[in-house]
């Protein structure tokens, strides 16, 4: 395996070009060069993580992916909405089923708020349950006059400063395996025994209504959903008598960057013969593995889940199109989701060629917003942050150039998590850099806090309803 380059060149387009046309297997991606591969010292032991990973179960099946890609391709139409959202990155020592349930409820509760406010369903996806490998800017971290390895993840290496945590170790993903199991165990039991019921979902974000320090500008909404509810139990429709008021759907995601570990859980699927990558129902490869003849876009091209692709501002329309060419060759709905990340200041700049260029091209791709990693700041004293204003700015940004465009507004793509953490700044809390030590508590990046999540969703709610109802009138008119 050799390192790639940040670029793709013409003759990498044409020979990636030729390559989406050629036979695929699991481990066809080690014939190309890649990007963020950890340096693993012992490949002896490497090759027995791996080996152990191929005679354990799947953590998904391929009939949950075929299941997703379904609900997804109705997004692409425009007739549901992608919610995706979860931690950062997460880490062996925060699995606690309190955590679980807490990020799950704050999504449970952004689904509902968006979907009353759009008038669409709405597709939960977790970023859990193998969201453990991060990418990062440099493969080295020097604090003083110490360099040591970059953390990449809890599936690679330890988060402590020092040399033995910081060599990556392959054992790590097979605990990752094991962490994810035990996650995927109790989500199953949290979604299909009655946590997710709809009046319960509903009662949560009444009480985030009546505390929050804004919640008067969100009261109309909740008021409304709150009457919708009221006149179904009238008519008899509770989760008692209607299960899909008591249970949802919730499928898993992550980025797919630990090749071996994505390698060895990728199965053939025994009633159509395909290849399905069994770590999660749907994977995404991101701004900095996204090169045309890499190793990831190579892997991700073979396996039947659907898709992400993470769209930074160097995106050019060019590449976007061969990529999607050799991500969608046959232009399936619900395959591919792009995720843009242009930050609030470039997405006015950037993203409108290339939603243009999709469109042309009569691609039937889902467009999702990234509102995150786009924003990252350093605050004063060195932590990275993300000013909740400026998630919102790029959030309405994609919005205004979808609905100018003409293609339909997609999903949203966020790092949040239950957790009360003071890790963004703004947002109806009103957390200044001041107040970013209290409970700062991330592995890597930033992640919304509960409340600045429910806040989002009530402020898409509006911009989807805004939306809605200016195509109605357009049509009476």
């Amino acid at each position: 395996m050799t390192a790639a380059t940040p670029a793709a060149t013409t003759d990498a387009a044409t020979d990636a070009a030729t390559d989406a046309a050629a036979p695929w297997s699991p481990d066809g991606w080690r014939a190309h060069p890649i990007a963020q591969m950890p340096d693993y010292p012992d490949a002896g032991a490497l090759a027995l993580a791996e080996a152990g990973l191929r005679r354990r179960p799947p953590l998904v099946f391929a009939g949950e992916a075929r299941r997703l890609q379904a609900a997804l391709a109705r997004v692409a139409h425009g007739e549901a909405f992608l919610l995706q959202g979860g931690d950062c990155a997460e880490s062996f020592a925060e699995l606690h089923p309190n955590a679980i349930r807490d990020s799950l409820r704050v999504l449970l509760q952004m689904a509902v708020v968006l979907s009353f406010g759009a008038g669409r369903a709405v597709v939960k996806v977790g970023r859990i349950a193998g969201q453990f490998a991060k990418p990062r800017s440099a493969p080295t971290e020097t604090r003083g006059d110490a360099t040591l390895p970059a953390y990449r993840g809890d599936i690679v290496n330890g988060l402590a400063f020092e040399a033995a945590a910081r060599v990556p170790d392959p054992g790590r993903m097979l605990r990752a395996y094991d962490q994810a199991a035990a996650t995927l165990n109790l989500l199953r039991a949290f979604v299909q025994g009655g946590f997710a019921d709809l009046r319960r979902v509903h009662d949560w974000t009444l009480e985030f209504v009546a505390g929050a320090p804004q919640g008067a500008r969100y009261a109309a909404l909740a008021a409304r959903l709150d009457e919708a509810l009221g006149f179904m139990a009238a008519c008899g429709l509770t989760s008692a008598t209607v299960p899909q008021l008591r249970e949802t759907e919730l499928y898993t995601s992550h980025d797919a960057l630990l090749l071996p570990y994505e390698e060895a859980l990728t199965r053939i699927d025994s009633t159509t013969g395909d290849w399905y990558a069994c770590s999660a129902h749907f994977l995404w490869i991101g701004e900095r593995t996204r090169q045309l003849d890499g190793a990831h876009v190579a892997f991700c091209r073979g396996v039947r889940n659907p898709l992400g692709l993470k769209l930074g501002p160097s995106t050019t329309p060019d590449e976007l199109l061969r990529l999607i060419d050799v991500l969608n060759p046959d232009d399936v709905p619900g395959r591919l989701t792009l995720i843009a990340r242009m930050g609030a200041e470039r997405v006015l700049e950037r993203l409108p060629a290339l939603v243009r260029a999709s469109a042309r091209a009569g691609r039937r791709v889902i467009w999702s917003c990234d509102p995150m990693h786009g924003n990252t700041v350093t605050a004063r004293d060195g932590r990275k942050t993300r000013p909740f204003a400026r998630v919102l700015a790029e959030l309405r940004g994609f919005c205004a150039v979808l609905r100018a465009e003409g293609v339909p507004i997609g999903g949203v793509h966020v790092e949040m998590t239950g957790k009360d953490v003071t890790e963004c700044t703004g947002g109806a809390q009103a957390i200044d850099e001041a107040a970013l030590g209290t409970r700062y508590d991330t592995h890597c990046d930033p992640r919304l806090n509960g409340s600045q999540a429910l806040e989002l969703a009530f402020e898409l709610a509006e911009i989807l309803k805004e939306g809605a109802s200016a195509r109605r009138r357009a049509a009476a008119a």
